[in-house]
């Protein structure tokens, strides 16, 4: 059966005679052309030919356009910092510099970057009949964040009514792109929203569920398929998001599959992920690959289930292990003989932090996937930033990535189990949702004045 239809009969909850795959190559696909993230994203030519590459090499039934969230936030007056191994980072937000909001106005389809990706889907989409090409879009809160800033979380509780004002221009802003990625051939539009990890399920009903569904409702109307995509772990939030009525929810590995497969097929949504992006995709080998998405392919079962990476893939990955996962999903042979050999695991080796800890300092650990690349964690590590600066060299503070072998190790041996995580010298404080400014210095306060 050939790709899309495999795909739409998966996000229908129809019976599929084999899972199919959708690996999320974003930068990594300038990787196989040997081109720094930047080259790659800045150019429609690039941009296809690494499509081609990864369809080439990894034989998927679906795959992104292009997984860059920061296209909305340039086209609206975001300064970017670009890098050679990651898609940009928002680095301004214009709502919090003096731009007022009812003097914006959502883009046109004709500003910054935004022609760049739809010339490439339609170029992709001639190329490419029956492959499911997914047009990534930001999702709304996380827009709003990149427009405002983390100042949005107290602006949730001070000011809802100007919190709803911007959802409502974010909105605007997801309906614009997605009509026009549909209008340029993509059958699946990707709502990502990774910042809605980072909020409770009441604000989430307050501030996301209802725009999310008009865009799901949008998307509905123009016949394409939905996908409501939050890498982190938003755990708390699946039943809220299944309420917007996607056609499909996916998910990273912070959150356990089986978790995510029943709430999902009792609200009648397919779903997908949640392959391990660093620790086995990254830093394993083509065994360690197999067997994750074998055990992805096992708990997802065949009504309903999209195997997919947890998030958009690291530029390093080796092209070998996600050759090695699109070998297993086109060969039942392959995997009754996986499932029939033992599996061997090794252990991460923990480090010894004897030497890292201060009689006379606090010490701040952030355990991200990258601050570079993944938002969540890029405004927590920037709020540990901006918290210590007040207290000067009386605190230390890293970043642990755990694209690197030292974060899985970190991660491992400071017992951290939700990406990003702050750690005050030893002590898991902030899991996966980003703390007030304010509270994090009272906690530095706190240890410091336990050190006196």
């Amino acid at each position: 059966m050939k790709g899309l239809e495999l795909i739409k009969k998966a996000m229908r909850l129809e019976e599929v005679e084999r899972i199919p795959w959708v690996p999320f190559v974003g930068a990594h696909a300038g990787e196989l052309l040997n081109m720094t993230a930047t080259e790659y994203l800045k150019s429609a030519d690039n941009i296809v030919a690494g499509v081609n590459k990864a369809i080439e090499l990894y034989n998927p039934d679906g795959i992104p356009v292009a997984f860059d969230l920061q296209i909305e936030a340039e086209a609206l007056g975001c300064k970017l910092a670009w890098a050679d191994d990651n898609p940009p980072a928002v680095i301004s937000h214009p709502l919090k510099e003096g731009v007022k909001l009812e003097d914006m106005k959502v883009p046109c389809p004709c500003s910054a970057r935004i022609p760049m990706v739809m010339e490439a889907t339609q170029r992709l989409r001639e190329q490419h009949p029956d492959m499911a090409l997914y047009g990534l879009i930001t999702g709304p809160f996380t827009l709003a964040l990149h427009l405002l800033g983390t100042d949005i979380f107290m602006d949730m509780m001070m000011d809802p009514e100007g919190t709803h004002k911007i959802m409502r221009f974010a909105t605007d802003v997801a309906l614009m792109m997605s009509s026009n990625y549909i209008e340029a051939g993509a059958d699946v539009i990707a709502i990502v929203d990774p910042m809605t990890s980072q909020i409770d399920p009441m604000s989430f009903e307050t501030f996301v569920k209802p725009y999310v569904t008009e865009i799901n409702e949008f998307i509905r109307e123009a016949d394409a398929l939905s996908s409501f995509f939050v890498c982190g772990n938003a755990q708390q939030n699946i039943e809220e998001m299944c309420q917007t009525k996607p056609d499909n929810i996916s998910i990273d590995e912070n959150i356990p599959l089986d978790f995510v497969r029943d709430i999902a097929l009792k609200h009648n949504i397919s779903f997908g992920g949640n392959m391990k992006l660093t620790l086995v995709l990254l830093m394993g080998d083509e065994e360690a690959s197999r067997r994750d998405a074998l055990e992805c392919m096992d708990i997802g079962g065949k009504k309903g289930f999209i195997l997919a990476p947890g998030c958009d893939l690291a530029m390093a990955t080796p092209v070998k292990n996600l050759q090695a996962v699109g070998e297993l999903v086109h060969d039942e042979i392959l995997q009754g003989e996986l499932r029939a050999s033992e599996a061997t695991v090794g252990e991460i080796e923990k480090l010894d932090l004897v030497s890292h800890w201060r009689d006379d300092k606090v010490v701040i650990d952030v355990v991200t996937l990258d601050s570079l690349s993944c938002a969540p964690c890029q405004y927590m590590y920037n709020a540990v930033v901006r918290a210590s600066e007040k207290f000067g060299d009386k605190v230390i503070y890293k970043e642990h990535s755990i694209k690197e072998k030292e974060g899985v190790q970190m991660m491992a041996t400071l017992g951290v189990r939700a990406i990003p995580t702050i750690v005050i010298d030893g002590n898991v404080e902030f899991a996966s949702q980003i703390p007030p400014l304010s509270e994090i210095e009272a906690k530095i306060e706190s240890y410091l004045a336990d050190k006196k």
